[in-house]
């Protein structure tokens, strides 16, 4: 459970959370409504890009007040918040407009599951905020309502979302995060920025129009749902080649299923393509790594601590490449007493 032990509901809550890498991806719904996913996914979360978000309720405010980064939101983005804090008030039986202040580190619609430390991270503090006592089940579900990816970074490490069976309720219900075991692993993620800019088409366009029209998604689909299985095997034996080898075709496939689209959705650039070479390098010089990418052009790494090093120099050279970092499975969203804007992690 998500408790609120000390903290000061009247002078309003403060969240952190951060993003998590699917390894067993998230693409494509049942339920728009309910953000109800066709199959499960497996993610981990990281200990970087943290998402900080201070929600204060507003008793005389006549709509909800919201900046990103210090900026007032508007727009999309405005509205999916304001649609967020209707749920949460329709849950919790209170009227109270709000204001809310995110402070984000990792690029927002960039393809590094910043939506999902969002509203990690806003779904905490605003159930907080308003005096909701949830469980992290519940918290998990409730944040899946905001993003769907954002159930997982609810909690750390490698945690995986149920797909959940049904519709309506029942759907609602069975689809939640929770962490897996995991056995000894020292897993390092290499983040190889290409392109920290916003997609040009928004991840759940993508994914609609993926599902839609793509005769390859059905069949990735249901692979997907064998990944799953063996991706959780792999995790409890700590056998870091299984791991990256299913994490490296599920996302392929993913994207396999993407550029099958009509149009197709393509968010892999030349840049993506060099790290991926350079990976299957590494791996012909006996270097156990392996490449994972959302729904982006940015690449994510997967190898031992031992070989971190090596792989974030491979990926620095290479000249698409914009940043490299290095990420360690991390902590699930907490509360702390802190406003935003204070030093950064």
């Amino acid at each position: 459970m998500l408790s609120q032990g000390s903290v000061d509901v009247r002078a309003g809550v403060t969240a952190v959370a951060h993003p998590n890498i699917a390894l067993v991806k998230y693409w494509g719904k049942r339920d728009e409504s309910l953000a109800l996913p066709v199959t499960g996914s497996l993610s981990v979360t990281l200990d970087i890009f943290a998402t900080t978000t201070h929600v204060t309720l507003a008793p005389q405010a006549s709509t909800d007040m919201i900046t990103l980064n210090g900026d007032t939101a508007g727009g999309a983005a405005a509205e999916r918040v304001q649609a967020f804090l209707d749920l949460v008030r329709r849950l919790a039986g209170r009227r109270e407009r709000a204001v809310v202040e995110s402070v984000n580190q990792v690029p927002t619609g960039a393809g590094l599951a910043s939506s999902a430390a969002g509203f990690a991270a806003l779904a905490a503090a605003a159930a907080a905020a308003y005096e909701l006592d949830l469980d992290g089940r519940a918290l998990s579900r409730l944040a899946r309502r905001g993003s769907g990816s954002a159930c997982r970074s609810v909690f750390g490490g490698f945690v995986q979302w149920h797909a959940g069976s049904g519709d309506g309720s029942a759907g609602d219900v069975s689809s939640f995060a929770e962490p897996v075991p995991v056995g000894p692993l020292d897993l390092v993620l290499v983040v190889a920025v290409t392109d920290a800019g916003s997609k040009k088409v928004p991840s759940r366009e993508a994914m609609r129009h993926t599902v839609a029209t793509s005769p390859l998604y059905r069949a990735w689909a249901q692979a997907s749902a064998t990944d799953l299985e063996r991706m959780r095997d792999a995790l409890a034996r700590g056998d870091l080649p299984a791991i990256g080898a299913i994490a490296e075709g599920n996302a392929l496939g993913m994207h396999a299923a993407m550029l099958a689209a009509r149009p197709a959705v393509r968010y892999l650039s030349a840049g993506s393509l060099a790290v991926l070479d350079a990976v299957d390098a590494l791996r012909a010089d006996n270097v156990a790594a392996y490449a994972t990418a959302d729904a982006g052009p940015n690449v994510v790494v997967l190898c031992p601590r031992a070989d971190a090093d090596r792989v974030a120099e491979t990926a620095d050279a290479i000249d698409a490449v914009r940043s490299v970092h290095l990420a360690r499975p991390g902590p699930g969203v907490r509360l702390q007493s802190e406003h935003p804007g204070g030093d950064e992690r």
